[in-house]
């Protein structure tokens, strides 16, 4: 699968797209990208032998996408815009989402705007921080915007930083999308949103807050624990792969 580019409204976004059947976008976390994700946790490779198509971006800011340095080009809606326009792009008028993390944040902003072009969504690794937001942010984007690594002190930055660079990202355009992308949502928003949805977070996550809390926000949710994972650790594990294939399978 060779990585295709295209402009959504003059911003250059990656992504890949292989496999047939019912197409399926999947939307990455903060400072990852498509392979990191995706790829590396053979969930592209999951999905297509499973009979799916699989479109894999890189949000703006991130892997092979343009790299912007204006916070307010990181809205969340402009995030989902984009996910909106690469399926505009390919033909598609409808497709199942999944988004990890800051990814699961931009798939619950694509419902509040496009939901007509979504089947069902997969939230992982996010749960009620969706609603009362993340600790340590101000941190972390402290720590991008550092001249380097050595004058980064104190966790997690530092490893966000050390991250950011072994992926070759841009720690200014992440430092940028970190100022917007960490909106939140209303329970009268989340209270909108009438399409099939999975919540998906590990046991031992301390960051994305309650999936259950969640789960009760969204009408017919279903929350599913990823047992003995972190934040980190859940992305590629095997019962969260089992129990998104099974919930795509229920889907009419």
């Amino acid at each position: 699968m060779a990585v295709e580019h295209f402009s959504s409204d003059g911003v250059d976004i990656a992504f890949l797209d292989g496999g047939e059947g019912d197409p399926i976008l999947l939307i990455h976390g903060f400072a990852s990208n498509h392979v990191v994700n995706w790829g590396a946790t053979g969930w592209i490779d999951t999905l297509k032998r499973d009979g799916r198509r699989v479109i894999a971006m890189d949000v703006r800011g991130h892997g092979k996408s343009a790299k912007l340095r204006d916070p307010d080009r990181y809205l969340l809606t402009l995030l989902a815009d984009d996910a909106a326009r690469l399926l505009d792009h390919l033909g598609l008028q409808r497709a199942d989402v999944m988004g990890y993390s800051m990814g699961a944040r931009i798939t619950v902003a694509m419902a509040l705007d496009h939901q007509d072009r979504m089947r069902a969504m997969i939230l992982g690794g996010m749960g009620y921080a969706m609603v009362e937001g993340m600790k340590g942010e101000d941190a972390i984007v402290a720590a991008l915007e550092a001249p380097s690594l050595e004058d980064v002190t104190g966790e997690p930055g530092r490893a966000y930083r050390k991250f950011a660079e072994q992926t070759g990202s841009d720690p200014l355009a992440l430092a940028a999308c970190m100022r917007r992308a960490r909106q939140t949502f209303t329970p009268e928003e989340l209270a909108t949103i009438h399409i099939p949805t999975l919540i998906a977070i590990g046991d031992k996550d301390s960051v994305a807050g309650s999936g259950e809390k969640l789960a009760a926000l969204i009408p017919g949710a279903e929350f599913m624990v990823i047992p003995n994972r972190d934040h980190m650790l859940a992305t590629g594990d095997r019962s969260y792969k089992a129990a998104v294939l099974d919930f795509l399978q229920r889907r009419p």
